[in-house]
């Protein structure tokens, strides 16, 4: 099962190296981001905007950072503008393309299958009520969210037509459900943050959608698209 991975696994040495490209784009920002650290501050660092400003860079390749601070940083700004400020959702949701990043699953799907259908019949055929299958249904969720917050293109690609993007985050959503019924008697809070995911199954798959294009696509690095994605910083922050 997919849990949340990132924030407490998350070094002095991460934060340190945060610390350094957040220096290296405004000193003075650099300073204030290790006093809040050296203060405990951690969440204040990470959610700052000198934090994402030094993760993404000024439109050039991504900052020489660990992968979770990376994907962990844009996921929690982005569904922070969306009005989602829960630590452990974003946490769950940049987990996803970390934990997926060496998976062989897309090779199923760009051969054209829906990979909704494979899932639940992996669940489906669990014993009924089991922890198993609830572990089961909470691991197709985040394959479901992960497929299309991180590969939408694949996605349509290999459906029967257009709407398989939403489709994939609703059968995500239901998921979550199913594995939450099943696990609020054993395991409480997995059950209540399943709840929660499958509630902000939309935004969470919009972060993850929108913290994608600078890593995933067609051709993220030319200098035409770090220019395009420079420009639309700049007017996003004005």
């Amino acid at each position: 099962m997919i849990r949340p991975i990132i924030h407490r696994q998350l070094t002095r040495g991460d934060l340190a190296c945060l610390v350094d490209e957040i220096a290296r784009m405004d000193v003075s920002e650099g300073r204030e981001a290790d006093e809040a650290l050296q203060a405990g501050a951690v969440d204040i660092v990470l959610d700052s905007p000198a934090a994402l400003e030094a993760v993404l860079g000024r439109g050039g390749a991504p900052a020489p950072l660990p992968l979770t601070l990376l994907w962990y940083i844009p996921v929690r700004a982005q569904l922070r503008t969306r009005g989602v400020t829960d630590i452990q959702l974003a946490d769950y949701a940049a987990t996803l393309p970390v934990v997926f990043a060496t998976s062989q699953s897309q090779h199923a799907i760009a051969r054209g299958e829906n990979g909704m259908s494979e899932w639940w019949r992996y669940v489906a055929a669990l014993p009924q009520g089991t922890v198993a299958q609830a572990e089961a249904a909470a691991d197709a969720a985040a394959l479901a969210l992960w497929w299309a917050g991180c590969f939408p293109e694949w996605v349509e690609r290999g459906g029967t037509g257009r709407g398989m993007v939403h489709a994939y985050v609703t059968f995500a959503g239901r998921m979550l459900a199913l594995a939450a019924d099943l696990l609020e008697a054993s395991a409480p809070e997995e059950a209540a943050l399943c709840i929660r995911a499958a509630e902000a199954r939309t935004e969470l798959h919009a972060a993850l959608i929108e913290a994608r294009v600078d890593y995933i696509g067609e051709d993220p690095h030319s200098s035409e698209n770090r220019l395009n994605r420079f420009l639309r910083r700049l007017a996003d922050n004005n």
